[in-house]
Order: C-alpha cells, then structure tokens, then sequence
C-alpha cells in the first residue's frame, strides 16, 4: 500500500523564489516562480505545501507554527557547491602561483595532515558548519587520498542530515610519495568507502579521480570498472583548467584525442560525471558531454584567482548542444564559501565572454541549476511540494549599503542582481536541512 503523505509540522513564510525549467533554454520569465507572501510547510524532512500565504495558511493544521521572516526576507531552494576540496579549507587564501606549481606548494603538503583522523574531523565541522552559514545545503566534495578523511566528512554530514556526496582522491603518480596509492588500493579503497557510505540516509558516493596527469591510464579505466559495478554512484574530476595542464595531460596521453578523450577512453564521461573548470573545452568536447550526460562545474572565483581563465557559460548551455552547469567554490583555490559572492564572479566571466550573466540565470544555477547538473532535481534545488525540504532564508538588507541600495530597487530581478554583486555570508538569515533549522544568524 502507498505511504500516506507527510503531515506539515512546520512553516515558514516570506517571499520565495524558485525555477521550474531552465532559463537558458527558455527565458527566465517562463521559468522564475516569484511570490512576494508564500508560505513553504514542511514534515518528515519534506515540503508539503507552498504557494501564496492566503490560501495555503487555511490548508495547515492548526498546530503548525508558521515562522514569518517578513518582507524583507527571501526564501529560496537552499544553495549547492558542486566542486569543493573541504581538505583545503585551512589553506584558503594562499598566495600567488598558477594550478600546477600551487598544488606542488601548497595543497599537497596541507593533505598530508588527513593521515590524522582527528585533524579530518576538526576541519569536516569548520567546514560544513561555514556551508550552512553560507546557505549551502549539497555539496560535491573532494576529500583527501586518506579514507578517514571520507569517513570524517560523512560523519559530520550525517549528523547534520545534509545531503552530500563525497569521495577518496584516486592519484598514483605525479605527486609526493606519501600521498599516493595504486590502482588496486585506490579501487579497493573507494568500494569498501561506497559500501559503508552511499546511499546511507541522505549521502552519496563520488569516485574521485584528482585529474588525468595524477592517475595512470590503467586507474582511470579501473574507476570507470568500478563505476560499472555501483552505476548510481557519481564521479568527479578535474578537466581543462588550466592550458599548461591541458599540455601536460596531451604529453601524458599522447594517444588520445584531447583531455576529456582520456576520461571519455576510461568510460568516465557519462551522468553523474561531474567536471570540475571545462573552461578550454574544444566544440567536440562539449558535444561529448552533451551526448553523454556530463557535467561541467563553473568556479569562477578559483579560476580567476589562479589566472586560469574563464568559464563561457552561454557557450557550454547552447540549446543546440547544452551541457549541463553547475555552479562550484572551489575551495582552497576559490576564494570565498559565499555562493553570492562565487555569483559576482560568475558575472565577471560571463561579462569576459561578451554576454552578461542575469541574475534570474545566476540563482537558477546557484539552485536547480546545480541539482540538475548532479541529477538531484527530482529532490532539492526546488521549492515545491515533495522536495527535500532544504531551503535558505536571505536578509535582502544585510548590510547598511544594500538597505540603501534595495531602496532604489525597482523589480526582483534588480534586488536579485544587488544580493549577487553585494552580498556574502551576512546575508543568510537561516538554513534548513530537511526541515530543521540548522543555522540561524545570532541575532535573529
């Protein structure tokens, strides 16, 4: 017999927005659902009722207490990260070098400390805890070639009821001794890693191949077997994001067509691929992760601080061919944990590429955007009812200068764009994991 539906025992009410299709292959008008006074209902982690406050306040049960944020609030589908290194987060903000001589000087020495599990689990809270204040509820996590450093991040994710996906860094070769494994430890490593961890509650697997130069031929085809085993699994990695990497990887692979030939030849391009950068991505390559359901991560904040380049956003969602786009931080390369603030990047690179990005496209991305470059649609990302009910709530006047600047505001998406361009973490009122309230600003 079918499960009865979740009774609501909670609600919330402000202004909300949310996407039911995607604007770049309509219009933002099409797709942006705004309403000005809605209330969101919520049980059993789930979202029961939504639409305008008049009519669904008469459909809650009397002892739903409805938490009314007011006017100058906004709720929205809780923010996701489809790229970020939480080892890195103690070396966020380190100084000046491009991709390949920083990961020498600085990422590989600071991920040597994961061998200690204690040390991964003091740096999984810091770093989950900043997600939740930045309104970031799913992210796509690179841990460390360490295990416990997997284990650390679930655990903590679990204990918040966050929904996450995360794996163990495959890389044995091009890289100190002491951070590598093989390619029968690598493959051995990440089973027994899904098998205790994907699909347990709200957690999902990521087999995590560093990128090309830092994996042999014969690793790649070994997570591509694995792959084929736990098919539901994701798989994440670096490509094209930088040109002299993209010259090491064809030095390397001197067979393959291109970069994402190496992993397309390792049956590594397929959904629920995530690829971090793409941003020198040939014609042909796009059209190979169209065909094959691949996933491109934007972060735009990683790019430009290490003078990689930027991402054309517009080219890669060519209704001709779209490939999928996920918005990502990019911690420690990233520079910020603030989704707002990775969006006002975000509209740099596109204003590079010689289209501005709106800000009705950027909060697509930030949201369902996102979900759907993970595959996570049907779940999060959305605000409506049978989704998860993971849901942030922004202060459209965090601060004394976009109070002022929202005075002059003359439609939603001109106060969207001003969040985008102003706003960071002191923007978050609250978020919520599955319906409970897991961060709030003091002075709330």
């Amino acid at each position: 017999m079918p499960s009865s539906p979740p009774v609501p025992d909670s609600a919330i009410r402000g202004p909300v927005l949310t996407f039911t299709g995607d604007p770049f292959a309509s219009s933002v008008e099409e797709t942006m659902r705004y309403e000005s006074d809605a209330i969101v209902a919520f049980g059993d982690g789930v979202i029961t009722h939504f639409g305008p406050a008049e009519q669904i306040q008469s459909q809650l049960p009397e002892t739903v207490n409805v938490r009314n944020f007011g006017a100058d609030a906004l709720i929205t589908a809780g923010f996701l990260d489809s790229h970020v290194h939480f080892p890195q987060t103690p070396m966020i903000a380190a100084f000046g070098e491009q991709l390949l001589d920083w990961l020498n000087r600085y990422t590989f020495p600071t991920e040597r400390k994961y061998a200690d599990k204690a040390f991964a689990a003091s740096v999984a809270k810091v770093f989950l805890n900043e997600c939740l204040k930045n309104g970031i509820t799913t992210s796509c996590v690179y841990c460390t070639v360490f295990p416990q450093s997997v284990d650390a991040l679930f655990e903590e994710a679990e204990r918040l009821g966050m929904r996450m996906a995360a794996g163990k860094v495959l890389m044995n070769r091009n890289a100190p001794h002491d951070l590598l494994d093989t390619t029968q430890s690598g493959y051995d490593d990440s089973k027994a890693l899904i098998n205790k961890w994907h699909n347990r509650g709200r957690l999902m697997y990521a087999i995590t191949p560093r990128f090309a130069p830092t994996s042999t031929a014969d690793q790649l085809d070994s997570a591509g077997a694995l792959w084929d085993e736990f098919p539901d699994c994701y798989m994440q990695t670096h490509v094209s994001e930088n040109m002299d990497e993209v010259a090491w990887v064809k030095e390397l692979f001197p067979d393959r067509k291109g970069y994402l030939d190496v992993y397309d030849h390792s049956k590594l391009c397929r959904p629920r691929a995530v690829f971090g950068h793409g941003i020198h991505l040939t014609e042909d390559e796009l059209s190979c992760m169209h065909h094959t359901g691949s996933a491109i991560s934007h972060c735009p904040t990683s790019n430009f601080f290490l003078g990689s380049g930027y991402l054309d956003v517009y080219r890669a969602k060519d209704p001709k061919r779209p490939v999928r786009v996920g918005i990502g931080t990019d911690l420690g390369a990233g520079t910020s944990f603030s989704i707002l603030a990775t969006l006002n990047e975000a509209y740099k690179a596109a204003q590079l590429n010689g289209k501005a990005l709106t800000a009705g496209h950027a909060f697509y991305v930030a949201t369902r955007g996102t979900a759907h470059a993970m595959y996570i649609d049907d779940k999060v990302g959305s605000i409506a009812p049978g989704m998860e009910a993971d849901l942030v709530v922004l202060n459209m006047k965090s601060t004394p200068l976009i109070d002022y600047r929202m005075q002059f505001a003359d439609s939603i998406h001109e106060a969207l764009f001003v969040q985008m361009t102003l706003g960071d973490d002191r923007a978050i009122q609250a978020t919520y994991i599955a319906g409970k309230l897991q961060y709030q600003q003091a002075s709330i």
